[in-house]
């Protein structure tokens, strides 16, 4: 067993050395020519890319011992109850209790410093816990996704006529932030369950799209904060920038910045696993050897998550920041563009939920859509997106001549794509805007922002939404490219398969 696991984790190691290993050459590349870093800020950048490297791998092995099977374990409990309103009391508590703890949102709180911390908070929570619950209600009933995506859209959009302009960018990145590593492989784990004992042909697609109405549902929660909450002025903080000098400071400033991110860990993981321990006393679905299995596999999860928010925040963030800075204050302002496109095609592969993501749509799809495929296309949407939000910081472009031509033509595709890759590409937005895009892609577009003294909320806020818009474009268009392929390789007619000298013929 011991060897086994060993055997684990050296695997997913790997896995993430080749996920961290493009982002940080590209990184090391700008330091060296157009972004100078010092050299105790570039060392501060490579032990968190170590850290990064090894939190990772951690994670990644603790979700598939723990998270999963418990998501699983609870989304099928939750599709046996005879009540409906238990369950949906549940999953309002569920989705509640691990959006509160979301690291990703704690860090959001604090950037947008006029509403207060948990006012903000706590609307979050609420909404996805709601849009969790009408999530189980779409599972349970097979309410087609594409339907249920355009009502809450246009809510959102008609929120986001009726909100201040400085609140549209925070609320659309909320609904990415919210969607990050503790959340996405529990409910993805959960709609995999609800939908299990279903044997119709909808049941594998149904279990994807809870990822993208958890997103909404907090977009909407800060839409409506805007709308009633109305506070005087939306103002954004700035990050604190840190530039050691020598190596051991460096070293020094994340060892004791540990503790922080293992208590903020420890917030987001105990809710979790006292939900589990009361649903497995009232419930005895898992054998002692799994539930052992399970304790292991959040003690790997929560190291890991330890040092990987620790090593992307602490070792990513100010660099990102000063070379947004850099590129921004040279003659070659335009730069950006292609340097945030090149950024953002490799910094997806280093987000933990895409390696779960893509795991999880291989093994569902049967193969049909590969974990390289989505990758490729998560990596492609991500690329755009961030070209497009350097792009919006040049030029001072309202965020909404993106998002609302961007997501017209994600909702008008729903109708001609297969339904699981609808699920499949409205998740893929969540998860792609996680912990690395918050911590090293939204200081490179302040850095950018403050040096060409542009608005701080309103062009550099939305990074996030846009990393989270582009996905479900060119995720559907990956599948609808495969649904064309796999429809021209059917005969029109009865084939004909010719055998030596008889012929046979396959209606």
């Amino acid at each position: 067993m011991k060897r086994n696991w060993r055997r684990l984790l050296s695997e997913k190691i790997r896995e993430s050395l080749r996920s961290v290993l493009p982002i940080s050459g590209v990184v090391a590349l700008l330091s060296v020519t157009i972004a100078p870093l010092s050299a105790g800020m570039m060392m501060m950048f490579v032990f968190g890319a170590l850290m990064l490297i090894l939190g990772m791998g951690l994670f990644t092995m603790g979700v598939d011992l723990s998270m999963m099977p418990m998501g699983e374990g609870i989304g099928v409990e939750i599709s046996k109850a005879r009540r409906l309103g238990p369950s949906l009391a549940l999953c309002f508590l569920l989705g509640a209790l691990i959006t509160i703890a979301e690291p990703d949102l704690q860090l959001l709180a604090r950037q947008v410093p006029s509403i207060p911390n948990q006012v903000l908070i706590l609307s979050v929570a609420a909404g996805v816990g709601l849009f969790l619950a009408v999530a189980l209600v779409r599972a349970l009933f097979s309410i087609p996704l594409s339907r249920m995506l355009l009502i809450v859209y246009g809510l959102t959009f008609l929120l986001a006529a009726l909100a201040p302009s400085d609140f549209i960018p925070v609320s659309f990145d909320a609904g990415g932030v919210t969607t990050g590593p503790i959340t996405v492989p529990f409910i993805m784990a959960m709609g995999i369950g609800m939908t299990s004992l279903r044997s119709d042909r909808n049941s594998q697609s149904d279990a994807f799209g809870l990822i993208a109405l958890c997103s909404a549902g907090s977009v909407l929660a800060v839409l409506l904060l805007g709308v009633f909450y109305a506070p005087d002025e939306a103002t954004g903080s700035v990050i604190r920038i840190l530039e050691p000098v020598t190596t051991k400071e460096a070293a020094l400033h994340l060892l004791h910045a540990i503790p922080e991110y293992a208590r903020e860990v420890a917030l987001a993981i105990v809710p979790i696993a006292a939900l589990f321990a009361v649903f497995q006393l009232l419930r005895r679905r898992f054998h002692r050897m799994q539930v052992k299995r399970i304790v292991v596999g959040l003690i790997y999860a929560y190291l890991g998550l330890v040092l990987f928010l620790t090593g992307v925040n602490e070792g990513f963030m100010s660099s990102g920041y000063l070379i947004g800075e850099a590129i921004a204050s040279s003659e070659n302002a335009w730069l950006l563009i292609p340097i945030g496109m090149v950024i953002g095609y490799f910094i997806v592969a280093a987000e933990p939920a895409v390696h779960v993501l893509n795991r999880q749509v291989e093994e569902i799809s049967s193969g049909s859509i590969t974990a390289k495929e989505m990758q490729i296309g998560l990596s492609a949407g991500v690329a755009l997106s961030v070209g497009l939000a350097m792009l919006r910081i040049l030029t001072g472009i309202s965020i909404l001549w993106f998002l609302i031509p961007g997501y017209a033509i994600a909702l008008a595709m729903t109708y001609f794509v297969p339904d699981m890759f609808t699920g499949v590409a409205f998740d893929s937005g969540g998860v792609a805007s996680g912990p690395m895009t918050a911590a090293f892609l939204s200081p490179l577009a302040m850095g950018a922002c403050a040096a060409l003294g542009g608005d701080m909320l309103t062009d550099a806020f939305g990074i996030v939404a846009m990393v989270a818009m582009t996905p479900l474009v060119t995720i559907q268009l990956l599948g609808l490219r495969g649904h064309l392929k796999r429809r021209r390789a059917l005969p029109k007619s009865a084939a004909a398969v010719r055998s030596d000298d008889c012929v046979v013929y396959y209606d």
